[in-house]
């Protein structure tokens, strides 16, 4: 009786929706289903910032309407988070805007800035709201493949000149979800150059940038001289703080960008809860000592992971960010195949590469939401599988 629109139509099945389902089949049968699929940190949101939040739940003025751009206060908090960690100086009226978690701002962004039959770069295997976004927008994705001759990095110089001309949007997304790759700042200058050449708008997803292992640091793309230009760049705290469901993050960067995206917002939305934008500030101005613990507990568990993995013969790296851990399916198999083996023989959720995108082939994600217990746990079962 009712059609879906065309651009429903066009979505390809949400990744993790899939997931759920097949998990649920093998849970109905009384498995003990160890969950290593989506990336939802298992560790609780700190008590800090929980009490901030019961706090704030006491005021009044908080019951009301928000603003679409987010709280002045937070956007300072969030401003002064980027000069403390970055050294990144930003306007807080200006240059940043509260988002609903940042994969709101990620999908609304495209509206603001992509007519229909613009191009719009995206990496691939990548998180899907990449391309959803640019799907809703009316763009056409042109897909840059993340390959492992190249660190996982999209080889900018390939990309044909007729699509660069038509081009609006480059996506990246370091340290990167699903390969967990990383990036220096002289591949963001290289990026920056490029988009001033080409006429690009570079939009940084950065989610991760918090979540990071032994001696390496991230940068952020805005530390690059005049990357204000031409970049926005997306913060999130779900992962940072463990505040997945609380949904805030914001966007930061360049003006006239924090602009038509805060436009789109003010269209569609009526801005994040103040109380949770209250929680948020502090999580952003208090002690950080909760973030160095959680890495450390993240950095635990990739060892554990890692490990024994290898024991068993896997090809793997131990990752120098984010909790994901991207490793190659056994040789004879698909990563669907193998994704599915795991599940129905061993009870565990995987992440098959392939649902990131097609240069995803071959590999599979892991994500480090569960206790060293339970990883080993997951070895046992691994190792007791015939491949």
């Amino acid at each position: 009786m009712f059609s879906f629109s065309e651009r429903l139509q066009k979505l390809p099945p949400y990744l993790f929706v899939e997931l759920d389902r097949m998990k649920a089949e093998v849970q109905a049968k009384g498995v003990d289903v160890i969950d290593l699929g989506v990336g939802d940190p298992d560790l609780p949101t700190p008590s800090h910032i929980v009490e901030a939040a019961k706090k704030a739940l006491d005021k009044p003025e908080n019951h009301h309407y928000p603003s679409s751009a987010g709280m002045l206060s937070f956007r300072q908090a969030a401003a002064n988070w980027m000069k403390n960690r970055f050294g990144v100086e930003l306007d807080p009226q200006k240059e940043v805007v509260a988002l609903i978690g940042s994969k709101e701002g990620i999908a609304h962004f495209p509206l603001a800035f992509v007519n229909p039959g613009d191009v719009v770069l995206v990496p691939t295997p990548a998180y899907p709201v990449y391309h959803i976004g640019t799907l809703f927008a009316g763009g056409e994705t042109y897909y840059m493949p993340l390959l492992p001759e190249n660190n996982f990095l999209p080889d900018l110089k390939s990309i044909p000149e007729d699509i660069l001309s038509r081009a609006k949007i480059l996506w990246l997304n370091y340290p990167n979800n699903p390969t967990a790759a990383v990036a220096d700042k002289n591949f963001f200058a290289e990026v920056i150059a490029f988009a001033k050449e080409h006429n690009l708008i570079v939009a940084h997803d950065a989610a991760y940038t918090e979540l990071f292992f032994d001696d390496y640091v991230p940068p952020s793309i805005l530390e690059v001289e005049g990357a204000k230009e031409v970049a926005i760049e997306f913060h999130s705290l779900s992962k940072t703080y463990c505040m997945t469901g609380w949904r805030i993050a914001f966007a930061v960067g360049n003006e006239t960008l924090v602009t038509g995206l805060t436009k789109v917002k003010n269209n569609v939305d009526s801005g994040a809860f103040q109380v949770v934008q209250e929680a948020a500030i502090a999580a952003l101005t208090g002690d950080q000592q909760c973030v160095a613990d959680f890495r450390n507990i993240f950095k635990k568990r990739r060892n554990v992971l890692v490990e024994g993995l290898k024991k068993l013969g896997f090809q793997v790296e131990a990752p120098k960010a984010t909790f994901y851990v991207w490793a190659r399916v056994p040789e004879g198999y698909t990563s669907a195949d193998f994704a599915a083996k795991l599940l129905k023989e061993a009870g565990i959720v995987v992440t098959p590469g392939n649902g990131f995108g097609e240069p995803g082939e071959g590999f599979f994600r892991v994500a480090l939401t569960v206790d060293e217990k339970r990883l080993e746990e997951a070895i046992k079962r691994i190792s007791s599988l015939k491949f």
